[in-house]
């Protein structure tokens, strides 16, 4: 006999919250963030063939392209580094009263875009 209606809620009739956006979007930007450094490892190493193999993947950062990538690894760092000092926050027992996991996922959210533009504005020496 199959359950028409299941016990935990449905995707269709879960409300989403801000703390399960942050979970996600933490998991996410952890996947992407092991293969950033493992590309970025890899990139370094092109170093021992010669000028020519790191001059290619540096013509490729220099384009549009490449530095949307950079601005999108900026901002994946900078959310894990955030959403890490939260988790840390709460392993200590702090933070687990409903108003301050939204105030603190709000703050990883809105911190990880402010630390970007303060990093590219840091790039530009516009600061």
């Amino acid at each position: 006999m199959k359950n028409k209606e299941p016990l935990s809620p449905h995707i269709q009739i879960y409300s989403w919250h801000i703390s399960s956006l942050v979970s996600i979007s933490h998991r996410i930007t952890g996947i992407i963030n092991i293969i950033s450094i493992t590309l970025i490892c890899l990139w370094a190493s092109l170093l021992l063939f010669g000028e020519s193999y790191y001059i290619i993947i540096d013509l490729f950062l220099s384009s549009l392209i490449g530095k949307f990538i950079i601005l999108i690894l900026t901002w994946s760092f900078s959310f894990q580094i955030l959403s890490e000092i939260r988790h840390l926050i709460m392993d200590f027992g702090y933070g687990f009263e409903l108003k301050t996991t939204k105030i603190t996922g709000l703050l990883v959210i809105f911190g990880s875009i402010f630390l970007t533009v303060v990093l590219y504005l840091v790039g530009k020496n516009f600061i």
